[in-house]
């Protein structure tokens, strides 16, 4: 049989020979880059953290000297800030680091690790004898004894043991961060060298690559590409519907085939521009005849025709039916749209009518200027009614007031305030301090909800919330809260009491459980905050996300020595600052007062 180098083979070998390459280039890449990531695991697991760490445990002992020195240099008592860092500093960071090295010594060779072994057994007796100084030295009284403070100073001497351990500890630990950092040069080194041995591959490779294609395209030209670029202009020629005014001479391999074939496309397309003509002209009895029994396309022209005649005689008749549905379907359209407006108008209307008697239970502004003179509330609902109400009210010659968050916003939010209002009201005729409020608020809210159901709870809906009581004469303040936080600004430095983290409507859940009551001593220019989580949790800045309670508080600091009053103000440009275009996506609460 005589062997037949067909346009199949000539792809094969051409594209069989790139393929090669590229595997060759792939494997060798491969396994470059793989021994590189496990030379760079290594340097960023074992060798990085390993010399962060012992640099870390150098710093300690630096630490640890010079707060000892303090120790029997100053005399004070064993609450000292000095005396509480060393002790801390013995007892919880020395173990914590010491653990955090071994666990990386596992990676080490062992003569390192017998080096940080014995390290290790020098720094247990250097810190014992820091135990020994303390103990000589524990209190400020024994400073007075003259011959505790002798021992004490002798061992903390240039010639002390203290000294000269300490010393030989940071000499050890050099030493080691020396080899640590060989070990990690060496390493860097080597995954470089992996680097330019790629590089210089790469690059002969891809010469080898771009000279192996170029006589590939030149050889797939040559034999396939020019034929194929003939037919191609034979066939933008025929798709502008000009047909080739001859047959095609057909080649004897795969390409000649081609050429048969669209020399006989080129016949039954002028059959069937002929038989076409003759239908739109509307000459129904046209006659075609189908290559063959599989000839879909003729036998489809034939049903065309057929149906062109049929569909002729009932088009009209479709005309009028459709057109007369279509007049009636806009006039459906017409009068569903105006019903569907006139309901959008009356449930807006109910909502703004709600939005009025919501506003019916939040103090006005003439009432919280005279309870807290030194105090603003940041109040932003998201929705026409809000999830999210103020209480202010006075009892016994103290304010109480409070910051709550109603399970939801919009509508359902607002049927919520209404209920914790109330059920606020009722709570303080009975109860004093904000955690038998809370208590009492929490079955209250538990049992209206819930009156359907027995001791279980078949929803979640309740309430989050912050609840101060404020003595204007002791400056004194209470306060209790479920998840919402209270912030206090004093010396520049926020002061947090967390809440308890269960919300108020669980009573069903837990019936045991009980809210903390907090009771501080307000100092003059304190500042006191309650708020919701609607501003910490808006989203906005330049990659869209939340502000965080975190960037809340810093903010606060950054503010709190400003007027009271103008602080809403500031709040209210930062958050619509940081919201920018995006949506509003829950109620914001924000109070403060000052004393």
């Amino acid at each position: 049989m005589k062997f037949k180098f067909t346009i199949g083979k000539r792809i094969g070998t051409g594209f069989g020979v790139l393929i090669f390459l590229v595997i060759t280039v792939f494997t060798i890449t491969y396994n470059t880059l793989d021994r590189s990531i496990n030379i760079n695991d290594e340097i960023t697991t074992v060798n990085n953290p390993s010399l962060s760490t012992l640099e870390e445990l150098k710093l300690m002992a630096v630490r640890s000297k010079m707060l000892v020195f303090n120790w029997v240099y100053y005399q004070s008592n064993s609450k000292h800030p000095d005396k509480v860092k060393l002790i801390k500093l013995i007892e919880n960071e020395y173990p914590a680091l010491k653990t955090k090295i071994a666990k990386l010594a596992v990676n080490w060779n062992k003569e390192d690790r017998k080096k940080m072994a014995k390290l290790f057994k020098e720094i247990d007796v250097l810190f014992d004898m820091h135990r020994e100084i303390m103990e000589y030295l524990p209190s400020f009284e024994s400073y007075e004894e003259a011959t505790n403070k002798f021992l004490a100073n002798s061992m903390i001497g240039d010639d002390g043991d203290l000294y000269i351990k300490t010393n030989e500890v940071i000499f050890q630990l050099e030493e080691l961060i020396n080899i640590q950092k060989f070990h990690t040069d060496q390493a860097t080194n080597k995954m470089q060298s992996s680097f330019n041995f790629l590089k210089t591959l790469a690059q002969y490779l891809g010469i080898a690559l771009i000279i192996g294609g170029l006589l590939i395209a030149f050889y797939t030209t040559k034999s396939i590409v020019t034929p194929v670029t003939n037919l191609k202009s034979i066939l933008l020629t025929l798709s502008k519907g000009i047909f080739p005014k001859g047959n095609i001479k057909a080649r004897n391999d795969e390409i000649g085939e081609m050429t048969m074939a669209l020399n006989r496309l080129v016949e039954n397309l002028k059959a069937t521009k002929d038989f076409a003509d003759a239908v739109g002209s509307g000459r129904f009895d046209a006659q075609y005849k189908p290559l063959s029994n599989e000839d879909t396309l003729g036998k489809a022209l034939l049903k065309m025709r057929d149906d062109l005649a049929e569909n002729e005689r009932l088009l009209e008749q479709k005309v009028k039916e459709r057109t007369a549905e279509v007049v009636q379907k806009k006039e459906e359209i017409e009068k569903q749209n105006l019903k569907i407006s006139e309901l959008y108008k009356e449930v807006t209307d109910s909502i703004k009518y709600a939005k009025g008697l919501q506003e019916a239970i939040l103090p006005p502004n003439e009432l919280v200027k005279k309870m807290l003179p030194q105090a603003f509330i940041l109040y932003k609902p998201k929705d026409i009614v809000s999830g999210d109400f103020y209480w202010l009210k006075e009892k016994n010659n103290k304010v109480y007031f409070a910051a709550v968050d109603c399970t939801g916003h919009g509508v359902p939010g607002a049927f919520m305030s209404i209920i914790g209002n109330n059920a606020l009201n009722n709570a303080l005729r009975e109860f004093d301090t904000p955690s038998e409020i809370l208590d009492s608020l929490n079955q209250g809210i538990s049992s209206t909800l819930h009156n359907n159901t027995i001791g279980v709870s078949t929803t979640k809906d309740g309430m989050d919330l912050a609840l101060c009581c404020y003595d204007p004469k002791t400056q004194e303040i209470q306060y209790a809260g479920a998840f919402n936080p209270l912030y206090i600004i004093r010396n520049n430095d926020i002061i947090q009491t967390k809440a308890d983290k269960f919300a108020i409507g669980t009573y069903f859940d837990n019936p045991k459980q009980k809210y903390t009551n907090h009771t501080f001593k307000l100092e003059e220019n304190d500042k006191v905050y309650i708020f919701s989580d609607g501003y910490a949790d808006q989203f906005g800045g330049p990659k869209g996300k939340k502000l965080m309670y975190k960037n809340f508080r810093d903010y606060l600091l950054t503010i709190h020595n400003e007027p009271i009053h103008n602080q809403r103000e500031l709040l209210n440009d930062n958050i619509e600052k940081w919201k920018g275009n995006l949506e509003q996506i829950d109620d914001i609460l924000v109070i403060g007062m000052t004393t």
